[in-house]
Parts: C-alpha cells; structure tokens; sequence
C-alpha cells in the first residue's frame, strides 16, 4: 500500500538553512551563500495513475506567477584543502510546474505549483584566474523533490505536500565579483524528478519532470 510521506515547505526550506549554518559554524572553508530566481520552464513524460487515467500534461512552468520561481544555496569551497576550485553546495529550489488541463481525462485542477520543491547536494567546479572577477562553474548533483500535490477530478481532491521522490541537477553558469564579498551569476540549471505520489481515492500518480531555468543571483562570500 502505498503510503503519504507529507513534509511541509518551511521544514524544507529549514533543513537546508539550518545544514548551511551548521557548515558555516564548523568549517574554515571559504562559504558562500547565494539567492536567485528566473525563466524556469518545464517537460516531462506522461502522467499515469494507478486507476487508469494516462496522458501527456503538456507541462508549463509560468515563473513569475504567484508565489515565483526562486531559489537559495549555500556553497562549501575547499580551499582548506588545496582544492579551492571545487566545491560542495546544497541547493533548495522552488519550482513551478502546470498541467495542461485541456490534455487531463476531466480533471478540474492539476498543478505542483506551491511548488516542486527540490533540495539536492551537489559538486561544484569553477575556473577561477586571478586577472579577472568573471568565473564560469559548472556542476552536478541529485537530491530529492517534494511537490505540493494539486488535483481535483470527479473522485476527490488532493492539496498537500508530499514525498515525490529523487532529483538528479546540472548546472553551468559565469559569476562576477564586484567587490570583496559580494558577487552576481547568471546560469542554466536543469533538474530531472522522478515523482510518485498519493493521490485521492487511495491512488498514486506517476511521472518524471524535467525542469530547465535560466537563473540571475548575487551571492555573499564571507
């Protein structure tokens, strides 16, 4: 039986911050705290419940409708390691994914808008040269997804959070750093989800979600 593992956004989002400070705290590696926000799109691969319904959502992401598409990371560069063009970042992201409800089998409402919420682990790499404040990165890493589940067909409704599954990213980007601790990025960042999920009637939902955005942030280095 499969069984709702329901976890709320701010505890997420909390999580994240709270294994940010701790690293902060315990570390004497150069830290860097970022937020961001952005274009974010979004595809995938069909929609399939377990009572029967199948179908292609046509899935759009609609970044600056309320509440936006954002995001925040804390990044661990291991300079204290002779390594200082790597680094170690946890990423919470906030995204925004619609179903197309001219392609759902009479559904009235279909969207994990409050929102895909993926936080994931991953290893950074930037080019770093002495002669210049621009620096490219790229990066890779995999996490989990947690969306706010919205359905409404003829069966029920379903309106929470839940445990969607795992979460793979990729990013690539250039930051500039105007002063001391204080430096502006734009990147592309790509997150593939793998979501099953309760929904109403003792059915589960099944789909991957890929979503792409391009991302504009300032970070604070310290």
């Amino acid at each position: 039986m499969h069984r709702a593992f329901r976890i709320k956004q701010p505890a997420l989002a909390a999580l994240a911050i709270s294994a940010f400070v701790f690293g902060a705290s315990s570390a004497s590696a150069e830290m860097q705290f970022s937020a961001y926000g952005g274009f974010q799109g979004a595809t995938g691969n069909n929609v399939k419940t377990s009572d029967g319904a199948d179908f292609d959502p046509n899935w759009s992401g609609k970044s600056f409708k309320m509440p936006p598409y954002f995001g925040f990371r804390g990044i661990w560069w291991l300079d204290q390691f002779n390594e200082s063009n790597w680094g170690v970042s946890l990423d919470y992201t906030h995204a925004k994914v619609y179903g197309d409800l001219g392609n759902t089998p009479g559904w009235s409402h279909f969207e994990f808008t409050d929102g895909l919420n993926m936080l994931t682990l991953n290893a950074l790499y930037r080019f770093q040269d002495p002669s210049r404040k621009w620096t490219p990165y790229v990066g890779l890493g995999a996490g989990i997804n947690v969306p706010h589940v919205e359905v409404t067909r003829a069966s029920g409704r379903t309106f929470d959070y839940e445990f969607g599954g795992a979460s793979l990213q990729a990013q690539a980007g250039i930051s500039y750093q105007f002063s001391k601790h204080w430096a502006t990025f734009v990147e592309y960042k790509g997150n593939y989800n793998f979501v099953d999920v309760p929904i109403d009637s003792g059915a589960n939902l099944k789909t991957n979600v890929f979503t792409n955005a391009i991302n504009f942030g300032v970070s604070f280095n310290f």
